[in-house]
This record gives C-alpha cells, structure tokens and sequence, in this order.
C-alpha cells in the first residue's frame, strides 16, 4: 500500500483543455497503475500550464499542490518516452514523465509511464527513500 507523499502525478496538456477531461485523464491512468488518488503527492507539469483553470481546478479537487517546470528543466530529464512531436510544441520532449520525476526528486521511478489521452498525456513517479 502506497501512502500519501510517495507519488507524484505528472500531466502534460494542450492549452485549455477543461477540468472534466483532464480529470477523466487522470481518472482512467490511477485506475491502470492501481492507484487512488489519496496516495498521490501532487501534480507537476509544465510552468505555462500550471497556471490553467482546468488544471488548478482538478488538482484542487483532489487537495494536490501544482508544481510547473520551465521547459528547460523538463528536457534535462532522462525519460524512456520522448517526444519530437511535444519537443517541437513544449520546448521539452517529455512533460508528464519528466515531470513526475523531477517532482519526485532525485532517484524517482515511474510506476506509470505515459498514458497518451486526445489532448493530455499522464504519467506517475515515485520517491525513492
């Protein structure tokens, strides 16, 4: 059993995508790792998307603090998933993952690595130690 503190939920979005669909998202990736939302630490993704309506209201809904990344600190990020595709919009090619795991800090897994949805992409990190 996972306790609270130990996950962290990376997100990468296009711009404005709404709260509904970023929580249904976010929904379906906890189901496919196991996970609940209780055991997760925070959201992290992209600076410019941190300040979003819709991801700061999904991630009030579940009580998780919002963490954004530059870009430049997301492409320092070694991820098993890159992206030339969000590389050439993003600046970085890895959000979700490279997120989760630089919110994870230093040694993080991912116990779920991204989950491609129509305009998001998921992924989870966990804290080693």
């Amino acid at each position: 059993m996972t306790t609270n503190g130990q996950l962290l939920l990376g997100l990468g979005a296009r711009a404005g995508v709404p709260e509904e669909e970023l929580a249904a998202a976010i929904d379906a990736a906890l189901r496919q790792a196991g996970r609940e939302p209780a055991g997760i630490a925070g959201l992290a993704t992209l600076d410019r998307r941190a300040a979003e309506a819709g991801v700061r209201a999904v991630a009030r809904r579940h009580g998780w603090p919002v963490t954004g990344f530059p870009a430049a600190a997301l492409a320092g990020v070694v991820v098993p998933h890159p992206s030339a595709a969000v590389a050439a919009t993003a600046g970085t090619p890895s959000v979700a993952e490279a997120a989760a795991l630089l919110a994870a800090g230093p040694g993080a897994v991912l116990v779920l690595p991204k989950r491609v949805f129509p305009r998001s992409t998921v992924a989870i990190a966990r804290r080693v130690g």
